[in-house]
């Protein structure tokens, strides 16, 4: 968005939204605490269980690449059984798995139930984006930047929360997502409103097609090279730190907290100051020289936590960006486009640490973080070939902007037709 379109543009708080809303942020809150919860009790889970790193890793692996295919099948599910039975399925599943993660004794029983725990996940997610954008107020630019900032406080809570109960035991952190996606379930349950089964189901098969799209295609590539240079630091950089767990904890706390300012505050403006496109390639190219630095100097613990600390920044303003950019650009229904764009993404953001616990033990600790600077400088090359379409993107998101408030109120009312299914 340019300073001539937003300046004229209406300016709505997105922080000033319906109850219902705010049950679903909290419940997002909640879900994204669960990605950075067990990063301060990956060493630990090492040692006590006797388990290589790239074992360990496999929670991410098992979580993520879960997630990821089930995308496909959200849609599908939401828009026979509607929007809120759907967030409540995987409300359940999620509590369902993370305490039986917590009351494992083995590596692949913890691995297996956060495979069970990632089909939660997504079933919850791909959902909440949808009714969130369906039943906020302000446009879909504030329910963006308010999903975003449940994002960024998830993530930045998460490593805190988990290496406070990480130091009492491993099992911690799995018991206190179980209690607090217990709350968030009560609250969906109570708060939101049932939404009507639409009249369109989506089919199984429609984020595949949708991926047919190039600029949708473009995006989702872009996405997983990145999501392979954020999941290597978050998954792997605990290992070569050697921290305790209520160190880490603070760790990727500050990275959090900057994922969090960056995702609400500096992401919107690096947009309004450069545009999509060069915001985006600005922000990848740093994020890739933050790696690398990572990569040169990993056994310098010093240097090794500032740069982890620093990449929320890239990670903060990339997540907001690209997001917004993927549902403009995708000429399918929103849902369908979120879903398509998971499915890729999170393919990338599962096997990194695994493959990156793989490539240290046939090789060094630097070498992963080299292969993660690698994947995000090829993700600026993908995504150079669809720059027109980025500059398309941006054109219908100033239009949108631009609009009356009766037009966009028309807008939302559509979002929430389209929220339900998926």
């Amino acid at each position: 968005m340019s300073h001539s379109s937003s300046s004229h543009a209406p300016q709505t708080n997105p922080f000033r939204q319906p109850r219902a809303v705010w049950a679903v942020a909290f419940a997002c809150v909640i879900s994204f605490m669960g990605i950075g919860l067990v990063d301060p009790i990956l060493p630990a889970l090492s040692t006590k269980l006797h388990a290589s790193p790239s074992q360990v890793e496999l929670l991410f692996t098992s979580y993520l690449v879960v997630t990821a295919v089930a995308m496909l099948v959200t849609g599908f599910v939401s828009s026979r059984i509607g929007a809120k039975r759907t967030l409540v399925a995987g409300l359940v599943l999620i509590v369902l798995f993370s305490a039986l993660a917590g009351s494992a004794d083995s590596i692949s029983g913890i691995v297996g139930f956060r495979a069970g725990w990632g089909l939660g996940n997504a079933l919850f997610i791909a959902t909440s984006l949808a009714v969130i954008v369906g039943s906020a107020s302000g446009g879909f630019a504030g329910a963006i930047i308010l999903y975003e900032t449940a994002l960024g406080i998830g993530i930045a809570i998460g490593p805190l929360l988990g290496g406070e109960l990480g130091a009492i035991t491993w099992r911690g952190p799995f018991f206190g997502v179980t209690v607090l996606m217990a709350i968030a379930l009560i609250a969906t349950i109570v708060l939101v409103q049932p939404t009507p089964r639409p009249a369109h189901r989506t089919s199984i098969a429609d984020p595949i097609k949708a991926l047919r799209h190039r600029g949708l295609l473009t995006m989702a590539l872009t996405a997983l090279c990145y999501n392979w240079g954020f999941f290597t630091v978050l998954g792997y950089a605990p290992f070569p730190m050697d921290l305790g767990a209520h160190e880490l904890g603070y760790v990727f706390t500050g990275w959090g907290v900057f994922v969090a300012i960056f995702a609400i505050f500096g992401a919107p403006r690096l947009q309004a100051r450069l545009g999509i496109a060069k915001a985006l390639y600005a922000n990848l190219a740093l994020f890739a020289i933050d790696v690398l630095i990572i990569a040169i100097f990993t056994t310098s613990k010093t240097v090794l936590i500032i740069a982890v600390i620093i990449a929320g920044i890239f990670i903060g303003v990339n997540n907001t960006i690209t997001t917004q950019a993927v549902m403009t650009v995708a000429p399918v229904e929103r849902p369908v486009a979120s879903a398509a764009y998971g499915f890729v993404r999170f393919i990338g953001g599962g096997l990194a640490p695994f493959v990156a616990g793989k490539i240290a033990e046939h090789s060094n600790v630097h070498v992963p973080f080299y292969v993660g600077s690698a994947a995000i400088a090829l993700g600026i090359v993908v995504l150079a070939t669809g720059h027109r379409l980025l500059g398309e993107a941006e054109r219908a998101q100033e239009a949108e902007l631009s609009r009356n408030p009766e037009e966009r109120a028309e807008e939302e009312a559509l979002a929430e037709e389209l929220g339900s299914s998926g």
